[in-house]
């Protein structure tokens, strides 16, 4: 096994494999989640569930945060994934430490998205309004918990720690550049508590951003991940499919442009407030 190689070359060759593994495995993921990948509904779910555990997220919650998400796009204080960066006052110690992260490429956000929306239960609460769908919820954060035990009770924490620490980094960062690049800075309503309407999902290409990659990393590495716009103006065509569509979507950066500039910002600035309230066309 590489990842447990003696050599440096042979040890750094196995955590670039390791963080690419899991970078898949969050897309199968979110394809499972939409049942997309597969024609059958159970396989699916079982899929959802396996790729769930190697990519750090409880199945149910995903899926149940995941559909809100798709919901109320355009309306950042009903998204439960967008919620926690509606506009508020900073303390000076969590400024300091999200503007650290953020210039230090520490994966913070990658972190709290998911500790937050899918393992914070009390939260995930607010979210479930029937009670038999919260007692699944919590099973199987529960049961996802425990099999993680079992699994550095099995190895040993230090070596599951030595075997993976720098492809999980790796793997943190790279999906933190993704998901931050897929609404945020976007400018989007806030409700304020009124009742509104959901943005249809032809209409919410706007509150969204696709990065342009190297096809080999668009189509092989992310299943089209990165086409976020025509993945929510048309939720139901499998990720691996959205190339097929051949429309140039008005939110569409380069990839590699959009991480080096919006790294320019505090980190506070990018999180917190828009592309039309800074100036700067992220």
């Amino acid at each position: 096994m590489l990842a447990d190689s003696a050599g440096l070359f042979g040890w750094l060759s196995g955590q670039l494999l390791l963080a690419a593994a899991w970078l898949q495995w969050f897309v199968l993921l979110h394809e499972a989640g939409h049942h997309t990948l597969f024609a059958n509904r159970s396989l699916n779910t079982l899929c959802g569930h396996l790729s769930g555990f190697m990519s750090g997220f409880p199945f149910l919650s995903w899926r149940l945060i995941h559909y809100r998400h798709h919901k109320w796009t355009g309306w950042q204080d009903l998204d439960a994934t967008t919620a926690s960066l509606v506009p508020r006052p900073i303390g000076e110690v969590e400024r300091i430490l999200i503007d650290f992260c953020w210039r230090c490429w520490v994966p913070l956000f990658a972190l709290v998205y998911r500790f937050n929306n899918y393992w914070n239960y009390p939260r995930l609460k607010h979210y479930l309004p029937a009670k038999s769908y919260r007692k699944k919820v919590l099973l199987n954060i529960l049961a996802s918990s425990a099999a993680y035990l079992v699994l550095i009770y099995a190895v040993g924490l230090s070596t599951l720690v030595g075997l993976t620490w720098l492809s999980v980094l790796i793997s943190l960062v790279i999906q933190e550049i993704i998901l931050l690049s897929q609404h945020t800075h976007i400018p989007a309503g806030n409700s304020g508590g009124a009742a509104v309407q959901p943005v249809a999902a032809i209409d919410q290409e706007k509150y969204t951003r696709s990065l342009r990659m190297p096809e080999w990393a668009a189509r092989y590495l992310l299943m089209n991940f990165n086409l976020h716009e025509l993945h929510h103006m048309f939720v139901r065509i499998p990720g691996y499919a959205l190339h097929k569509i051949s429309r140039r979507t008005m939110n569409e950066v380069d990839w590699l442009q959009w991480t080096l500039e919006s790294r320019r910002m505090a980190g506070t600035a990018f999180l917190f407030s828009n592309r039309d309230q800074m100036g700067v066309p992220l």
